[in-house]
This record gives C-alpha cells, sequence and structure tokens, in this order.
C-alpha cells in the first residue's frame, strides 16, 4: 500500500510539474502578445520589425510543449492569424508571408478543426501561390477526420481538389480528392452537395479540361471566400472567370456569373 501510495504522488507531482512548465511557456507566449498589443503602432510604424517579432512568437510557438493544450493553441493562433489578416495597410506592406506559419501550427496541433482549413486554402493557395504547401497541411486533416468524427469534414478534401485542379493542374489528384469529398458528404446533413462532387469527378474523367468543371470551381472559390472575408481571392477568382469566357452581371444588388458559352465540336461532313 506504501508503494502504490509513494508512486501515485511520485505521479501526482510529474503532473504537477508538466502542467506548470506548460503554464510557464504559455504565460510567456501571452506577455509576448500583451506586449505587441501594448504597442500597435508598430506595424504602422515598422511593419518589417513587427513581422520579424511575430515570425520570433510563431517559432516559438511551433517549439512549445503543451502537455494537452494543442486545442488551446491551435485556437489561439488561428485568432491571432485573423487579427494579423486583417490588418490590411500591414499587408500592403509585408505581404502575406506568416500565413503558412500560422496554418502549420494550427493544423500540427489539431489537424481536426475543420474551420481553420476554409481560410488556409485562400491566404496559402491563392494569396501566396503555393498550394503545394495547402495541400501538405490538409492532408493533415484529411489523415485525421472522418465524416463520423465531424460532419463538415468533407470540406477538406473539396477544398484540396480545386487547388489540385485550379493551381497544379493535378487532374488526377482532383478527381480523387472529388471522389473522397463525395464519399464523406454521402451521409451527412450537406449530402445535396453529393451530385456536385461527383458530377466534378465525372467531368474531369471525361474531359481533363472541361471549362464548365473550371467556371463552376472558379464560383466555388469565389462563394467560398466571401464567406471567409477574403477580398484578394473573390478577385483572383473573378478575373479567372472572365478569362474562361464566363460574365459578372449584377443582379438585385448580387453578383451573378454566367456560364461562358462552350462551342460544340464541329460536325463531320456526312460520307458519300
Amino acid at each position: 500500500m506504501t508503494t502504490n501510495a509513494g508512486v501515485i504522488k511520485r505521479q501526482g507531482r510529474s503532473a504537477l510539474a508538466r502542467l506548470a512548465i506548460a503554464a510557464l511557456a504559455l504565460t510567456g507566449v501571452v506577455l509576448m502578445q500583451r506586449s505587441q498589443l501594448n504597442q500597435p503602432s508598430l506595424w504602422v510604424t515598422n511593419a518589417a520589425q513587427a513581422e520579424q517579432q511575430e515570425r520570433l512568437r510563431l517559432n516559438l510557438l511551433k517549439q512549445l510543449p503543451t502537455f494537452g493544450f494543442d486545442n488551446v493553441i491551435a485556437d489561439w493562433s488561428l485568432l491571432n492569424f485573423l487579427q494579423y489578416y486583417g490588418d490590411t495597410p500591414a499587408r500592403l506592406q509585408t505581404g502575406y508571408s506568416l500565413s503558412p506559419d500560422y496554418f502549420d501550427i494550427i493544423t500540427r496541433r489539431d489537424p481536426r478543426f475543420v474551420d481553420s482549413y476554409l481560410f488556409l486554402s485562400g491566404t496559402v493557395s491563392y494569396q501566396l501561390g503555393r498550394p503545394d504547401l495547402a495541400i501538405q497541411m490538409m492532408d493533415r486533416g484529411t489523415a485525421a477526420l472522418s465524416p463520423q468524427i465531424h460532419p463538415k469534414a468533407f470540406q477538406i478534401p473539396r477544398l484540396k481538389g480545386l487547388d489540385q485542379l485550379l493551381l497544379l493542374g493535378d487532374v488526377p489528384g482532383s478527381i480523387r480528392s472529388h471522389e473522397l469529398a463525395a464519399q464523406w458528404v454521402k451521409d451527412t446533413p450537406d449530402h445535396a452537395f453529393l451530385p456536385l462532387f461527383e458530377a466534378t469527378a465525372a467531368f474531369l474523367r471525361r474531359d481533363p479540361n472541361s471549362v464548365p468543371v473550371r467556371f463552376q470551381a472558379w464560383t466555388s472559390v469565389y462563394a467560398q471566400a466571401v464567406a471567409v472575408g477574403d477580398r484578394q481571392t473573390q478577385e483572383r477568382a473573378k478575373r479567372e472567370i472572365l478569362a474562361l469566357g464566363g460574365r459578372i452581371n449584377l443582379k438585385d444588388g448580387q453578383l451573378e456569373f454566367v456560364p461562358p458559352t462552350v462551342k460544340p465540336s464541329p460536325s463531320k461532313p456526312p460520307r458519300k
């Protein structure tokens, strides 16, 4: 009995020590963040220096032992990303080069954080032009998730499939991603998307360069960018839609995308 009690006490002290270390580490990061908040003008007066300080803080977060606080770190990192992303004057000076650092932390700490992927694709793929990095991070989500774990998990292979198709030209990869999205959405409240995902995969098998599929894909990218307030990706999507031959109308105060007219293949003259 004495031996067991001693083991329990040692385990308790060890757990308390780990919690204390985690608390101290988190406190250090919080103090760094609070210091930044107390000097908001730094992004205005010296955006490059502010970005360097933020990069150091993110590097610390990457190395921070969490001892079970992974979800907290992921949530906090997304909130900080939104603050970083929303500082338009500073982003005009420094760009969005820290976006991959935020999402690397988020997808490593909590790959099941489905909502975070809605921001990842637009900022890393479409703004930074690094769909390869975005797909690596989305792969963490598809490896950790299933429709049983989260009913919105299908969004990740759908986003991945759009990046593969529109930015990488990886048609076979896009087909596989859309097939996975179809499989995952089937028995969820969003099953109405099933025909869209299945049709996209089927069209790409028949015509890898399908203009209607690419038009529909860019309209989806635009809608997603609107949902998360990503104006740059909205503008990118509109340019791509126009380049495909689509038209943009304003109807009842809302943008309406008109698909391009696809000319049918010329028929062969009948044999005599």
